[in-house]
């Protein structure tokens, strides 16, 4: 049977699929690109919104948010929760200082069942 995931779960993961083949496009584009010419600032930006790698990048920040606060306040009610309270809680307060922590909960959060 296959496991049940969350709507955020679910959001994240369409989410980071879209960024992937958005930044693929974005690639393709630039390297097509500078066989012309150098690919400076502007054009990038051109190209980065044309591609919608910037649609695709700000949906999966929003999802990422959504998947960790989702995962917090489902762990609040485990309970291994309930006896690491304060190393949990000092994980999820690192999140937006430490990319390596946020990397962490976020794939924590893809295993909640």
């Amino acid at each position: 049977m296959k496991p049940i995931k969350s709507k955020a779960q679910i959001d994240y993961m369409k989410a980071k699929t879209k960024f992937e083949e958005r930044a693929k496009v974005l690639e393709a584009r630039v390297e097509q690109e500078q066989k012309d010419q150098a690919v400076e600032q502007e054009l990038m930006e051109k190209l980065v919104v044309e591609t919608g790698f910037h649609e695709a990048f700000n949906d999966l920040a929003e999802a990422e948010n959504e998947l960790i606060s989702w995962s917090h306040a489902t762990i609040k009610h485990d309970k291994t929760y309930k006896d690491n309270k304060k190393p949990i809680d000092d994980m999820y307060e690192k999140l937006d200082t430490d990319p390596q922590m946020r990397a962490r909960i976020i794939q924590l959060a893809l295993r909640i069942r």
